[in-house]
């Protein structure tokens, strides 16, 4: 008996695969025979039999693709063929080509040949140097990390009078009297925000390099720096509020003790703020303190609490044409009905790309030229293609089976209609919500590597320096630069709010 638990031989599973997918078909016949009999039997007709059996084959194979198929939900395009075979057929390039490191501080190295080495090759007489004249070359290193023990001497002066005793100024701090600096905590910061490091993880790294130091330590740091970054913080979530559209979603974000895992990072993206709230639970609650007070355009997916909360609120709810795209693109493989409709949503998005994208620095006359473009592209192309999708979708309703996935795709598009349609008169409004889930992707990868926080303060902590990062990474900034900057304003005058949109101009 193999026990599939233990078993790694690929061969042997490969087998025991064939096996048991050969012995579901035989199960499925077998159940068809038998439905189809006793619907004789209650006098019934097949039809509604067969259209059970399919509806068991697609969730088995929704089931296989799920577990061994691609998680990508890009479609080929009518050319990627073509352009596959064509680079089969050439000689692959070998490597990228070098990449222009514009960045990178210079250092230059001038090479030379030792007293005994200057032999000419060729007679064996004795070389000199050639004036200018070098063989050039780049190279990209690296200089070790290094943490350093810095004893700060501060000079002490007094005057002739003797009646005082001047010292020169120490150096800010996070916490009075403290032995670390702000630029170690921004770094600590950094490495778990942005890179995904958890603290032990940190420790370790740095025992290497010669810094001994416990997760502790390093917990305090990150800390104290989070209640001087708190202003900016709270700034953020006020810039957001006032943005004319936003994005809304949740995501999972376990809480380590206390036996729930029941908290949620909340988010609210504008074009340049994201900005996260993690609170226990899912409900209505929770939006409300997030968007109670919002009185413009909210994006979000199909979740019923925002449409709750919508109803006794003063902003007004639209609905993503991605959530759209991916329920028929999950559809497609056992229904090519849903082909037509990814279609036409990709056309919608055709259109779109033809407004120019504009960068963090763009100006009002800019946001306007796009908007207008934007409206009339929408008029003129974008309206038919709706008005084609809504025929098609209620032409093959009455066909499908409402379980099936290419039918929940359908009511799942239509219950949300005014509002995936509410981007024909608003220029605004984006196609999708795309941006909010993006920016959710490092808050996720974060969740993976270090599983949450330990307590109530570590998810404030959490949600204080991804909003940092990430509104600091969606308009271009550096996040370190960001931080650094943040931090020693803060520190100079405590309260000051510093937005990562300040260090663009």
């Amino acid at each position: 008996m193999i026990d599939l638990a233990t078993e790694r031989d690929p061969e042997t599973l490969r087998q025991v695969a064939q096996l048991q997918d050969r012995e579901i078909a035989r199960l499925i016949k077998d159940n068809a025979h038998l439905r189809t009999e006793l619907a004789r039997l209650q006098g019934q007709t097949p039809g509604g039999v067969q259209q059970e059996l399919e509806l068991i084959k697609e969730l088995l194979a929704q089931r296989e693709q799920e577990l061994f198929g691609r998680s990508s939900e890009k479609r080929p395009t009518p050319d990627s063929e073509e352009r596959s075979a064509t680079r089969e057929a050439t000689t692959p390039r070998r490597g990228h080509g070098p990449r222009p490191q514009a960045s990178l501080p210079m250092v230059e190295e001038v090479r030379t040949l030792a007293e005994e080495s200057r032999d000419c090759p060729a007679c064996g007489g004795h070389v000199t140097e050639m004036k200018g004249q070098t063989e050039d070359s780049e190279e990209i290193t690296v200089i070790e990390r290094q943490f350093v023990l810095k004893t700060i001497k501060r000079q002490k002066y007094r005057c002739q009078c003797n009646s005082a005793v001047v010292t020169a100024p120490a150096s800010p701090k996070l916490i009075p009297g403290g032995r670390y600096t702000p630029e170690l905590a921004i770094h600590v910061a950094i490495a778990k925000y942005a890179d995904h490091m958890p603290l032990e993880r940190q420790v370790a790294a740095m025992a290497r390099v010669g810094l001994e130091v416990c997760s502790q330590t390093l917990w305090d740091q990150i800390l104290a720096l989070a209640g001087h970054l708190t202003p900016s913080y709270e700034a953020l979530y006020q810039r957001a509020l006032q943005a004319e559209v936003v994005g809304g979603d949740e995501t999972r974000w376990p809480l380590l003790t206390g036996g729930t895992s029941s908290y949620y990072a909340w988010s609210l993206t504008s074009p340049d703020v994201a900005f996260y709230q993690i609170s226990k639970g899912r409900s209505t609650n929770e939006a409300r303190a997030l968007l109670g007070s919002y009185q413009g355009v909210v994006m979000a997916d199909g979740y019923s609490v925002y449409a709750s909360l919508a109803r006794e609120s003063r902003f007004e709810l639209v609905h993503c044409w991605a959530h759209v795209r991916r329920k028929f693109f999950e559809a497609q493989q056992n229904a090519p009905q849903a082909t037509h409709a990814l279609d036409l949503i990709g056309q919608l998005y055709e259109v779109e790309r033809e407004v120019p994208a504009l960068s963090p620095r763009a100006g009002p006359e800019d946001h306007a030229t796009a908007r207008a473009l934007r409206q009339t592209l929408r008029e003129e192309r974008s309206r038919p293609i709706i008005a084609a999708l809504r025929d098609w979708a209620y032409q093959i309703k009455p066909t499908l089976l409402p379980q099936s996935g290419i039918g929940k795709a359908v009511d799942y598009m239509l219950s949300l209609w005014p509002g995936l349609t509410r981007f024909l008169v608003d220029p605004r409004v984006p196609l999708d919500n795309n941006a909010t889930e993006r920016s959710l992707r490092g808050l996720v990868v974060g969740r993976k590597n270090h599983y949450g926080s330990k307590s109530l303060r570590g998810c404030q902590v959490a949600a204080i320096f991804y909003s940092l990062v990430e509104s600091a990474k969606l308009v271009g900034v550096n996040p370190h630069a960001y931080l650094l900057r943040a931090t020693y304003e803060a520190l100079a005058n405590p309260g000051t709010v510093t937005l990562p949109t300040d260090l663009l101009a």
